[in-house]
């Protein structure tokens, strides 16, 4: 990517701002902007012109061998802008070993092909590592677990059987008949004649 004088001279200036702190003008304000939308439209135009490159790559590759020349021409040019060689390419390449430059740019994509598995491995474990435990932090031993009474038993196995009384030390629990005692009955009234008699 490359700017003008002009926005090499704002850029200059943003990046004092942003070491030294100080108002801002209007006019800086906008200049900001512009160059802001000029980096973003830079940045969106290499997409569509990788995306189109990697595209005339893929129509050259499978119109080989006859399209050999221009195809370790545009894969070197992929290669220079960053591009990782896939699976395709190396079975294109291998292919096409027995052209001395095909097999010069196939140890070239083997060891880059390599290098880029080698660095996506090292993001995952390190993904991975990351989301089980924090950096730095001790993994703490397994504890072993032990069976409480009162639980669910295997199937097959007997269950224990409660322990019968109180439990040592401790205060026995009421009977319901303890807690409730049962109602009494009313009396019935006497009969009437009684009551006159009486």
């Amino acid at each position: 990517m490359a700017f003008s004088a002009d926005e090499l001279r704002v850029l200059r200036r943003a990046l004092a701002i942003a070491l030294h702190p100080a108002p801002l003008q209007d006019e800086d304000v906008q200049d900001y902007l512009c160059l802001a939308d000029s980096v973003d439209e830079a940045v969106r135009e290499a997409g569509r012109l990788r995306a189109f490159l990697l595209d005339d790559l893929a129509r050259y590759r499978e119109a080989l061998p006859g399209s050999l020349p221009g195809y370790l021409a545009l894969l070197k040019g992929a290669l220079v802008g960053g591009y990782d060689p896939g699976v395709d390419d190396l079975a294109a390449l291998r292919a096409l070993r027995g052209d001395p430059a095909a097999a010069e740019l196939l140890a070239r994509c083997r060891l880059l092909a390599e290098r880029s598995v080698r660095a996506r491995l090292a993001r995952v474990s390190q993904a991975t590592a990351s989301t089980v435990a924090p950096a730095g932090a001790a993994i703490a031993p397994r504890v072993r677990l032990l069976a409480l009474p009162g639980g669910r038993s295997a199937a097959g196995e007997p269950k224990p059987n409660p322990p019968s009384g109180p439990p040592p030390g401790d205060r026995p629990v009421p009977k319901p008949s303890e807690v409730f005692p049962p109602r009494r009955r009313p009396v019935p009234p006497p009969p009437p004649e009684e009551r006159v008699a009486g």
